[in-house]
């Protein structure tokens, strides 16, 4: 029985690749279709992954973007389905699909949505999978999507490339009044997602690479001084060092408003200060909710009020993730 379940398979699958090689890729869709929700309803979720990961990558290839993209989306469907944890096998497949999808076509921009949901849904990660943010921020940064890459490596533990795409981002669109902003918004992000090694990663490698920056420390901008020392002072939990140093560093601070919310949030999580009425928070209050990704079960969403440059937020391309 086993066999003749098999070689039924085998046909249809031998049937499959002739439709493509004859163009007639509807037939080719709906045969991929049936047989994966056989596989799917025996639990044949190996089987089921690799036959509609294959049929969506062909299809793509022969620039079939509907089609391949109903059965990506299915690939994800069965990722859940199966509880498929994040592997580096299943983030090829998702990179490999999303790479082949039409570029800001709203099919990329949903099984983008999907994929981090389902590395959600099965990991600790309540933001995402880091190493799929890493993979989607290597993507939209090769594709010069400087607004999306520095998205998703806040998301990560890439330091390094999360450095190298500011000051590449910051060369190409920012303000020279503005470098130590750049660096000074990743860190403190970094820090309100409580990921303060490659909060120190990013600042160390942006200072050393970016051409602007005399090397440090000390620098010779105050901003930058002030995140070096921040950075340092994590490490005593301090909060008068802390306050301290926010008393000093206040004129500072007051280039962007969103930095505030920001030094709140991290003296609640690293100094055990209490958080300010809610009176008291603002339009950068929900901004922080955002970035904290507000309900955990939702990705985040960008915004170019997060950016601080009036230049940078031109270029920015917003995508929300809800």
């Amino acid at each position: 029985m086993a066999a003749s379940r098999n070689g039924g398979v085998d046909r249809v699958l031998r049937k499959c690749q002739s439709c493509v090689d004859a163009g007639n890729f509807y037939e080719a869709h709906q045969m991929y279709r049936t047989l994966y929700f056989r596989y799917n309803g025996q639990k044949k979720y190996t089987e089921a992954l690799n036959l509609i990961y294959n049929g969506a990558v062909t299809l793509l290839q022969h620039n079939q973007h509907s089609s391949g993209a109903d059965l990506a989306m299915l690939m994800i469907e069965l990722l859940n389905t199966s509880t498929q944890q994040v592997t580096d096998d299943t983030i090829d497949k998702v990179l490999q699909i999303f790479n082949l999808l039409n570029a800001d076509s709203a099919e990329k921009h949903n099984f983008m949505i999907a994929a981090i949901r389902w590395s959600m849904n099965v990991s600790q990660h309540k933001r995402g999978h880091p190493d799929l943010h890493q993979k989607f921020g290597l993507a939209f940064w090769k594709d010069k999507n400087y607004s999306q890459a520095r998205y998703h490596f806040i998301h990560s533990a890439d330091g390094d490339n999360c450095a190298l795409m500011l000051v590449e981002f910051h060369v190409n669109h920012g303000y020279s009044s503005e470098v130590d902003m750049f660096i000074a918004q990743a860190v403190l992000q970094y820090l309100c997602l409580q990921n303060k090694d490659t909060a120190l990663i990013v600042f160390t490698n942006y200072t050393k690479q970016h051409p602007g920056v005399c090397k440090g420390p000390p620098y010779l901008l105050p901003l930058l001084n002030f995140v070096w020392f921040l950075l340092l002072a994590l490490e005593g939990g301090k909060v008068t060092v802390f306050s301290i140093l926010c008393d000093k560093y206040e004129s500072s601070i007051k280039r962007d408003p969103s930095y505030k919310e920001y030094l709140d949030k991290i003296g609640q999580l690293f100094f055990g200060l209490p958080p300010p009425r809610k009176s008291q928070q603002g339009m950068f209050g929900n901004l922080l909710n955002t970035l904290l990704g507000g309900g955990e079960e939702e990705p985040m969403q960008t915004s170019t009020e997060s950016v601080p440059s009036p230049k940078v937020e031109k270029v920015e391309s917003v995508v929300d993730l809800d």
